[in-house]
């Protein structure tokens, strides 16, 4: 035991190594396209708690996102960034003298995100499937809404700019990284057990003794305050927000990195994080002018996000467990995999 772990900080240490040599060669864009991908291991890894892991369908990620945004900006920003924020109508009282680094108004923000998604929980979490989907779409509808009209508090429609960019390869990747161990250790739990036997056959899990609503509204709770972690750090790292961010697009976006990993997978997750947000940037030229040479094919805005839904289709019917299914790239699968390839050597 004690040499698995060993391993496994080694291949922390190493990945922390490879991290610290991209933060220090890579220029801005490819700078700013890192970090993207561990803010997206964050909220890939949130939303597969709830999804993958207790097997409840929420499509009310993007809100908590909001609220994790705005809670971390509204307390780091400084009074003279407030005062040329809300020009239209001042900050409410309580809120215009704060003043606080990023790191515990981030963690604020992914509590208020929390308890919210708590709040929001506690009375739909007796709905199933279909029902619970568009319950936490609305919600996070509301969420949206809501910030758009309360300009004392949330600037409205206007938005917040001129955030300080916080968020730095340290900072995004450090996080996922911790939020990754922290899903391997509440997999290997007894409620991370408890919400896999949920997922399979939530009567029988209740049949077992298993508390099917305090284990639910639990899940629903973690992956709300990793949502509101990931938002915080994606405010910091754009430098502005405003609610139209935070519309079903970006948890359509969450959605699609999990699907494509594979629902309940946490390393299918992380590869699919990394891989869909370097490809939306390398297509990002599908949606200006493509000269072919002997035609010209006109700008259409939004023509990559048309190839992401049709991908997305394409893996719903075809091949419904994503990249891993279930499963993980472990010590012991890989152990197994290089000693299938010395027997397959062996005999050829």
């Amino acid at each position: 035991m004690k040499k698995e772990n060993m391993i496994r900080l080694g291949l922390i240490v190493l990945v922390v190594l490879v991290l610290a040599i991209l933060n220090f060669t890579l220029g801005n864009y490819q700078l700013r396209i890192l970090n993207l991908a561990g803010i997206y291991v964050v909220l890939g890894l949130s939303l597969n708690l709830i999804n993958g892991f207790a097997g409840l369908f929420s499509l009310g990620h993007a809100g908590f996102m909001a609220i994790g945004a705005y809670t971390s900006a509204l307390l780091t920003m400084s009074v003279a960034q407030k005062q040329s924020n809300f020009f239209v109508k001042p900050i409410v009282p309580w809120l215009a003298n704060i003043e606080m680094p990023f790191l515990p108004a981030m963690l604020i923000g992914g509590l208020v995100a929390a308890v919210l998604g708590t709040l929001i929980a506690a009375p739909i979490l007796r709905l199933r499937d279909d029902y619970l989907a568009i319950a936490t779409l609305g919600f996070s509808e509301i969420i949206r809404v809501i910030f758009t009209n309360t300009m004392s508090l949330t600037n409205g429609a206007l938005g917040l700019k001129g955030l300080t960019r916080y968020t730095n390869v340290p900072y995004s990747w450090g996080i996922a990284i911790l939020t990754i161990v922290f899903m391997f250790s509440l997999r290997r739990s007894s409620y991370g057990k408890a919400f896999m036997a949920i997922r399979e056959d939530d009567v029988a899990a209740e049949s077992m003794g298993i508390d099917l609503f305090k284990h639910k509204l639990l899940a629903f709770t973690i992956g709300s305050f990793f949502a509101g972690i990931g938002g915080a750090l994606l405010a910091h790292l754009m430098g502005t927000i405003d609610p139209l961010m935070f519309r079903f697009l970006m948890t359509f976006n969450v959605l699609l990195i999990v699907v494509l990993g594979g629902i309940g997978s946490i390393t299918g997750t992380v590869i699919s994080a990394v891989v869909v947000t370097v490809a939306m940037e390398a297509l990002r030229f599908l949606d200006g002018t493509i000269d072919l040479g002997f035609m010209v094919i006109q700008s259409v805005p939004g023509m990559r996000m048309v190839l992401f839904s049709i991908l997305l289709m394409l893996v719903v019917l075809f091949y419904q467990n994503g990249l891993m299914g279930r499963d993980e790239i472990t010590l012991d699968s890989m152990g197994k995999f290089y000693k299938n390839k010395i027997k397959k050597g062996a005999k050829s």
